[in-house]
């Protein structure tokens, strides 16, 4: 206790009893809202599944998540081809301090035969009656997509999901080429339908300018949700030495799909131009795509989605974030004022609209809290070398100096500041 000692603090911080007090008053809001959604007429314990990845790719792996309560999965991509992986096949992107913000993979779909992952679907069905079983589904013909989806629904599953997306495929008849094809899209999706009587998503890719193009063609021909994002084509790192792009696979590379926190704003963005669209707005989405946290999760459920898919997370942490997705997911409802998570679905959607339609008539100015200011100048140097040059920076009392009548209200200052102590003024009228 005595390290944490700090300036205007006249006695160590009581580590004990400050943690024994938040104890006490999360107890004063118990979660009471109700987690559980129903997605393409499948009742679903809380909107928290597994995406169809590594994370999902055997019984034993997806026993285990189940047990721990997610409330389903969607199986790692099943197909009639046969994979051989290349090693290693993961990479990450850092920023200074921050060690994981993106990774990229070079996984294709699973590796295991056919019959297994058929009978590993069965059994999980069979042991977890209550819970969703997903089976992700990829071919090559339409025999194969119908083929495919008349043997999971064989084996007991209780929706299938069409892999339009998976951006590293060898062949081009698979993955993302397809996903980008909006006839290929209409033509597959119908093909599954022909096979199964299960509900049936298609996954997206972002791989695409406009993802509403290939989601409509999925609908019209059958979809009864949409799946999205898969990830994004990428190059993450190139090695300065030998200038072999990473993952370093004997001397070469490959593009491969980046994931995790770097591509919530890709998906959201994504989502909404899906809920935003007239045909698709009441289409159910299973979103997807960075979600770390509940807080993550509880965005894509404000954009419209019904249900949610994680796998980077899990890499990081394992399956037992789970636990902190619903208590956190639950406290903030019931603290808002909130029965059930359903009731949250679309609403910050609704404030979203086309760039021309902005209020461009007022603007709201940065307030400096100088107490809270510790005088770094990362906000003077900001606005003077990318801003509009209305700071200007007293040394002596290392403090930034606001020059009103330079200031558009960008707030960039607000963005770089690392304590927080730039603030919005009241909305005013532009003086013209």
């Amino acid at each position: 206790m005595t390290a944490c000692t700090r300036a205007k603090i006249d006695r160590p911080v009581e580590i004990r009893q400050t943690a024994e007090y938040i104890a006490s008053a999360a107890k004063d809001i118990e979660p009471k809202a109700d987690l559980s959604m129903t997605f393409c007429g499948l009742k679903c314990e809380n909107p928290f599944f597994l995406s169809s990845s590594v994370v999902a790719s055997g019984y034993d792996m997806c026993a285990k998540a189940l047990d721990m309560g997610w409330a389903g999965i969607v199986y790692k991509t099943i197909g009639f081809a046969k994979m051989n992986e290349v090693s290693p096949r993961f990479d990450i992107l850092n920023k200074e301090t921050t060690p994981y913000i993106g990774f990229k993979n070079l996984e294709q779909i699973s590796d295991h035969p056919l019959e297994e992952n058929l009978a590993i679907l069965k059994k999980l069905k069979e042991n977890y009656p209550t819970k969703i079983i997903v089976s992700s589904i990829m071919g090559e013909s339409e025999d194969e997509w119908t083929a495919l989806a008349r043997l999971s629904e064989e084996a007991g599953v209780d929706m299938i999901e069409c892999n339009f997306s998976c951006p590293q495929m060898t062949s081009h008849s698979m993955g993302s080429d397809v996903g980008t094809n909006p006839e290929l899209v209409a033509k597959y999706t119908a093909a599954v339908k022909r096979g199964t009587k299960l509900p049936v998503l298609a996954k997206m890719t972002p791989n695409i300018t406009n993802m509403e193009i290939p989601a409509i063609a999925a609908v019209n021909a059958g979809a009864d949700g949409i799946a999205a994002i898969n990830t994004v084509k990428s190059i993450t790192n190139v090695d300065l030495d030998s200038f072999v792009p990473t993952p370093n696979i004997n001397g070469k590379s490959a593009v491969g799909g980046y994931s995790g926190k770097a591509v919530k704003p890709i998906a959201l963005r994504f989502i909404s131009d899906m809920k935003r669209n007239e045909t698709l707005e009441n289409v159910e989405i299973s979103g997807m795509g960075g979600i770390e946290t509940w807080r993550d999760g509880l965005e894509f459920i404000l954009m419209g989605c019904t249900n949610l898919q994680i796998t980077t997370s899990v890499m990081q942490y394992g399956y037992r974030i789970i636990d902190d997705m619903l208590d956190g997911l639950s406290r903030w409802l019931t603290a808002a004022g909130y029965s059930s998570v359903s009731e949250a679905v679309g609403l910050a959607n609704k404030n979203m609209t086309d760039a021309g339609s902005l209020d461009r008539d007022t603007v709201t100015y940065p307030i400096f809290d100088k107490n809270k200011c510790i005088g770094c100048g990362r906000c003077y140097i900001a606005c003077y070398d990318a801003g509009h040059q209305a700071l200007d920076f007293d040394a002596e009392a290392r403090k930034p100096v606001f020059l009103g009548s330079k200031c558009v209200g960008c707030h960039l200052c607000a963005t770089v500041c690392p304590v927080n102590c730039i603030l919005k003024a009241k909305r005013v009228a532009k003086k013209h």
